[in-house]
């Protein structure tokens, strides 16, 4: 299993060419840079009718991946400083800066969400936001521990456990070994805002 620093984990996402594991608040996710979210269609056998999301370390990530009127933006601002960083997804109508690979069927909307998750906020203020899912194949239950996470895929580079200790130690993560479940358990609340408010796409733990 490719387990590597957070240094060398960090420089494989910004180079692109790999498929990354880490914890959030909510599951695991699998991420990758958002220009190769194929490499994540790819290894979860996904269809493209489903679009992956946007993460990252703060709102103001995000911002330039979305477009809206005026008072649109009062609406999701509001949305995202009640609940934010937490389980809360938001469908949002996309600029043109979102990379086509994210939502390759419909690259008019994305998915974008800051977790509650302290070492998932570490990676990402080091990456940049990355396109993510739940850590599984598609149609399975989401996988709940790293070694879950290399057992069933390989291939995806997760963090040393020497690595997690520090951050750990450090206070950057709770999480102290790769056999701990992360987050809650649940996926987050997926929200798309329409003309008629918000239309709830799926219910976690959030509510609108």
């Amino acid at each position: 299993m490719p387990q590597v620093t957070l240094t060398n984990f960090v420089k494989a996402a910004q180079t692109g060419d790999r498929v990354l594991s880490f914890p959030t608040d909510t599951v695991p996710a699998l991420a990758a840079r958002p220009e190769r979210a194929d490499l994540i269609f790819a290894t979860k056998q996904r269809s493209q009718t489903k679009p992956l999301i946007l993460m990252a370390a703060e709102a103001t990530d995000l911002w330039q991946f979305v477009t809206g009127s005026d008072a649109e933006w009062q609406i999701w601002k509001s949305a995202m400083e009640q609940h934010w960083p937490g389980a809360l997804t938001l469908v949002l109508p996309a600029s043109d800066r979102l990379p086509r690979q994210v939502n390759p069927l419909d690259p008019t909307t994305i998915g974008i969400r800051v977790p509650n998750s302290a070492i998932a906020r570490h990676i990402l203020r080091q990456t940049g936001p990355l396109a993510t899912t739940s850590a599984n194949l598609s149609g399975q239950p989401p996988l709940q521990t790293q070694i879950e996470i290399e057992t069933h895929f390989p291939e995806v580079l997760t963090l040393l456990p020497s690595d997690l200790e520090t951050l750990v130690a450090e206070g950057i993560s709770d999480i102290p070994s790769p056999s701990t479940p992360t987050g809650n358990g649940t996926p987050s609340t997926v929200a798309q805002w329409t003309q008629d408010g918000w239309k709830i796409l799926r219910q976690g733990n959030v509510t609108l």
